[in-house]
């Protein structure tokens, strides 16, 4: 009964979330569609040439993971961290709480909403990029783990973010300040070998370097860093995000007034 009931909560919360972020597609999938565009045209098409070879690939080829990784990433943030926050604005959150449904629930809910967004914008992305390039996948297994992964991350990081936000401007500081710095800085347009030994010892603390770079080995099989290493720095971030997440939850931290 008690996992027939965490069931229908789980679905709702996801349907909900998938049915919010598809009526307003303009403003969730449309836009990264059209920047990703933007990112082709002028980077691959316009500068790739001149630019030469990155990795041993052709530089508009090299850039495609990071771009469909960084459309991923943003999405999948921003779908968590809007949406939770409104049910703090608007408060209803006190009935997800009081409801008889583990933390778990509500938490793998949202993640979840979050995830079904970046996969449809990485969707879009992937198909903006075939315009452009053809795409010999390395491992198509691989790459669909770090997708997901990073997707489950961000949509994490997106929750905590929520849970702390006092006001709508709130949800802007952390992608702003943190996540595209962080995405832009994190080998999507370059290689770190192009870096010289101090700067690239440093990019070496940059966690969305190694996501991008696993992402890039599953499509392309290349790769600046060990794939070891990358899996189990994206596995440690999501255990530890999802259980401070969920001590959030239990105590009411941002909720509870």
């Amino acid at each position: 009964m008690r996992a027939s009931i965490s069931w229908v909560a789980y679905r709702t919360i996801v349907t909900k979330e998938v049915l919010r972020f598809s009526r307003i597609w303009m403003q969730t999938v449309l836009p990264a569609a059209v920047t990703t565009l933007l990112y082709f045209v002028i980077f691959g098409h316009l500068m790739g040439d001149r630019i030469g070879p990155m990795g041993g690939l052709p530089y508009i080829e090299f850039i495609v993971p990071g771009l469909i990784l960084m459309a991923v990433i943003q999405n999948s943030y921003a779908n968590v961290v809007s949406s939770f926050y409104g049910t703090k604005f608007q408060r209803y959150v006190e009935e997800l709480l009081i409801a008889p449904v583990p933390n778990w629930v509500i938490l793998a809910g949202y993640v979840s909403g979050g995830v079904a967004r970046g996969l449809v914008v990485g969707g879009v992305v992937t198909l903006i990029a075939l315009g452009f390039t053809h795409l010999h996948v390395y491992s198509l297994g691989w790459t669909l783990v770090v997708f997901v992964l990073t997707a489950t991350l961000f949509s994490l990081g997106g929750f905590i973010n929520a849970v702390y936000a006092n006001s709508f401007d709130d949800i802007s500081i952390v992608p702003t300040f943190v996540l595209i710095p962080l995405t832009y800085l994190g080998g999507v347009f370059y290689s770190i070998d192009l870096l010289s030994g101090l700067w690239r010892q440093v990019s070496l603390f940059n966690p969305v370097l190694y996501m991008v770079n696993a992402f890039r080995y599953g499509l392309l099989g290349v790769a600046d860093i060990r794939i070891g290493v990358a899996l189990a720095i994206i596995l440690g971030f999501i255990a530890a995000l999802t259980a401070y997440s969920l001590w959030l939850l239990a105590r009411g931290v941002g909720i509870k007034t």
